[in-house]
Order: C-alpha cells, then structure tokens, then sequence
C-alpha cells in the first residue's frame, strides 16, 4: 500500500534535471537503488559543504542516545536462586518483558511523534531507572516479573522511537552508519556494564545486599541521571529542530530539512489519526521486514542473555569469569558493524552487507555447534555476536531506506520491533541447559533463521528491481513520493 501523504515542503527542493533523465536529478548506481544528491553536491560552493559537514557532526553528537540492560549479567549470579527463579521462571521473567514491549510498541512510538522526543524520551528513560532500582528490592520471583512487565511497557518506545528519529534526520543514504553508532553505543555500554557488574557482584553481602541487588541499584540510578540529561540532550525533528536545547542556527536547520525533502519529500507528518496510521498495515512488505527482524533476534537474544550461561554452564568457566568473558565479543562487534556500515552508505547499498553478516554469523555458530576446542567455540561467540549486531544496524537502514511517510515509518518501526520482540520470545527458549555444552537446538535454529533471512533478502531484491523498472519507466509512483525508488 502507497503512502500517498504529502507535505510541502518548508524549503523548496532542487528542480529536476532534465540532463538525466530521471525524477529529482537522481543518478542510478549500479546495484538498483539511487545516488539521490552526489550532483548537487558537487555544484556546492566550499561554504555549502562546510555547512553541511557542521550539520551532520552536530546531529550525529546529539542522537547518540542509548540504553542498556543488566539482567544478562545478573542471570549468573545468585539471583536465580535468591528469587526462586528456577525451571521456566526466569524465561518467563524475559517473555513476559517482551510481551509488554511488544504490546505498547505501536503507542509509545506514535507519542514520539505526537508529544516530541524531548518530553517522551526523558518521561521513559527515567521511569525506566526507577523501576531497575526498584527491582533490587524484590524479593520473590513474581515481583521480579511484575516490575518486568513495567519495565517493558516503558522501553517499548526506544528503540522504534530512536528509529523514527534517526531515519527522519538523515537522507537514506547516510542512515546505516548512524544506526550503526546507536547499536555500537548499546553494546559498548553492555559490554562495559558486564565488566561493571563483575565488580559490583564481588559486593555481594556489603550493607546486607546480594551482588545482584547492587547491579540493579547503580545501573538503575546511572539511567535516571541520563533520564535527566536527555531532556537537554536530546533534539527535535527537523521541522521542530528550534525547540531543542541550543542546538541548531536557522540556515542548519533550513539545510536539515532541505536535504530530507530532496530525498524523499516527507519532512513534515500529516496530522495524526488512527486511519492514517492503520492504512499501513495492510502493506505486505512491512510484514516481510518484521519477519527479517524475527529472524535475526532468534539469535541476539539467545546471545545476549544466554551467552553468561553458555560460558558458565557449557565453557566450565566461574560466574565471574562468565561476567568477564562475555565483555569483549560486544567490544569486538563495533569494529565490523561500524566497517560494514561505511561501505552500506559509501555504496548506497543493503542486500551484499546483509548476506555477507548472515555467512559471518552462520560460521560462528557452526564453531560454536560443532567444534570441540573451547577456543575456538569462543571465538565462534565473536563471529556471531559482530555478525547479528551489524545485521541489526543494516536491517534498520534497509527497512527505513524502504518506506516513505512519517506515519507509515512510525508503523514500520514499532511492527519490526514488536517483531523482533516476537523473535526475542522465540529466542528466549531455544538454549536448553540440558544440552549443554553444545546446545544443538540453539545452533541449528540460528544457522536456519539466517538462511531463511538470506531468502528473504533475495525475494525483496527481485521485487525491488521490478519495481525501480517500472518506476523509471514512468508506469508507477512509489511509496506516493515521485522520483522514489527502493534501495536494495
């Protein structure tokens, strides 16, 4: 289903030109998706350039907005047992999470777009805080999954809500590199809190609380202060960017949304209601990229709140080192997501950085699976974590580079991540301690999920080709913004 909103645009875009051939100026690159503004850029005086290198550089420092989690860390220390979290109940305590994320995915992301970054980002990232500090005082394991349907109905709106915002600032062309600074700030922060909480979890007894109730209590109050300092932080939209906090002049801004208008002409969203939003859902597409974010968190979440498991249980390791250990493969992961990142948006291209992540992860659970020494197992958990963690940043500026319209992007966000939620669930049961140390079911529905994900890609590569034909053809108007065409 087409989008067929449409805002003028607050700054005029650049007239057609009539030497290419094609709606906009774009210029074809090879792979099938468009070179949107390289001839503009080139006809731009130094003075224009440097601005536009001030506009990306203040935009990048302010949406490097993250959020991060301690219940992997926690999962190895005695909290199991000091909550009774035995058999199903800490799976549970992760659905139950997810059925709550998954539940106000749709909501949190619209009152992004209808109350403002600046007022919804601060209300949920402090809330979220409190409800961690709150859960180092429970003391039984339906407490603990009482705040765990709270905490998910807060975090529901981050992520598709840094995704809104992102995708609305950059032309597609730039967007894989900054989705990539968003998961490399996420795992950076994962990381360093595992090695934080190896620390904190050698205070176990101190003041008469558990090491795990500490890594609650600090990690909890360090996201209230960034609560806090996110109202400052962080910006507006481009069409709103003169009420963020000292942020932009007025020629940046009338810059920042001149180039999204040049891009894909959807600056400004229509005004809301439920049809508007809802007319979406019947778009197949949306669907096959939920299905792709489906795919991939069969795997992240398996890694990232099993992986401690793994190390202790399958890797003989100690529950401190388990916490160390699983530190540096996140570390490791900002090198490739970053480099894969750079060539996506130098070549304006998705579907060769998706395939070759999904090899990259399907060997390192192969050497997870199947081989015998513990090194290389391990170095399998670096191949897989980088790869599913470039993937993630990809598989955003796939599906953002691919829809139009603020209200079908706000849709596209919440549906692939209510799905990837979905695949969270999924992924959540797929590691069985009985299986230890080779945990054959994880290995094989990862090594499957990712070539079903390769399938996929290829299905919306055919279809995306068709489509750019006849768009440049004259026969269709894509995504109901003319000069559209799909990047792939």
């Amino acid at each position: 289903m087409a989008d067929d909103s449409y805002s003028e645009p607050l700054v005029p875009s650049s007239p057609p030109s009539p030497t290419k051939g094609l709606a906009n100026g774009h210029t074809e690159v090879p792979n099938g998706s468009i070179d949107e503004d390289d001839d503009r850029r080139d006809d731009l005086s130094d003075d224009d350039k440097a601005l536009e290198r001030r506009l990306r550089l203040k935009v990048d420092l302010r949406l490097c907005t993250i959020a991060g989690g301690v219940i992997s860390s926690a999962s190895v220390t005695s909290m199991i047992t000091d909550l009774d979290l035995t058999g199903n109940r800490y799976s549970i305590s992760i659905f139950i999470f997810t059925i709550a994320s998954i539940a106000f995915q749709l909501p949190s992301t619209i009152a992004v777009r209808t109350f403002g970054p600046r007022v919804w980002f601060p209300i949920i990232t402090f809330s979220f805080g409190l409800i961690t500090m709150c859960t180092a005082f429970v003391t039984t394991w339906k407490q603990m999954i009482a705040l765990r349907v709270l905490l998910g109905m807060v975090m529901s709106g981050v992520y598709p809500g840094l995704t809104v915002l992102i995708s609305a600032w950059y032309p597609r062309k730039e967007q894989q590199v900054r989705f990539a600074f968003l998961q490399s700030g996420q795992v950076i922060i994962l990381a360093t809190g595992g090695i934080v909480n190896f620390g904190l979890n050698r205070l176990n007894g101190r003041g008469g609380l558990k090491g795990w109730q500490f890594m609650f209590l600090v990690q909890g109050l360090i996201t209230c202060v960034i609560g806090c300092a996110t109202y400052w932080w962080i910006v507006e939209f481009p069409e709103n960017a003169h009420k963020s906090f000292h942020f932009l002049t007025p020629e940046e801004q009338k810059l920042a949304v001149s180039r999204i208008q040049r891009d894909r002409k959807d600056v400004e969203a229509e005004p809301f209601t439920w049809p508007a939003v809802l007319r979406h859902a019947g778009d197949i597409r949306v669907y096959a990229f939920a299905l792709l974010y489906f795919l991939l968190n069969l795997v992240s979440t398996s890694l990232s709140y099993f992986l401690p498991i793994i190390l202790q249980s399958g890797m003989g390791f100690s529950s401190d080192k388990a916490i160390l250990l699983s530190a540096p493969p996140y570390y490791y992961a900002v090198i490739p997501v970053l480099l894969s990142s750079v060539v996506g948006d130098r070549y304006n291209t998705r579907r060769p950085i998706i395939a070759f992540n999904s090899l990259c992860l399907i060997l390192g659970f192969c050497l997870l699976g199947f081989a015998d020494n513990t090194t290389a197992r391990y170095i399998g958990v670096y191949l897989a974590t980088g790869a599913y963690i470039s993937n993630w940043a990809a598989l955003s500026a796939y599906q953002a580079n691919n829809v139009a319209g603020q209200w079908k992007r706000a849709f596209t966000a919440a549906t692939v991540t209510a799905f990837n939620g979905a695949g969270g669930i999924a992924g959540s049961y797929i590691v069985r301690q009985k299986e230890a140390p080779r945990y054959a079911t994880a290995v094989w529905i990862s090594i499957g999920s990712h070539l079903m994900i390769l399938g996929v890609v290829g299905l919306f590569t055919m279809g995306f080709y068709v489509a750019n034909r006849r768009q440049r053809a004259g026969k269709v108007v894509l995504e109901g913004r003319e000069g559209f065409r799909y990047t792939y």
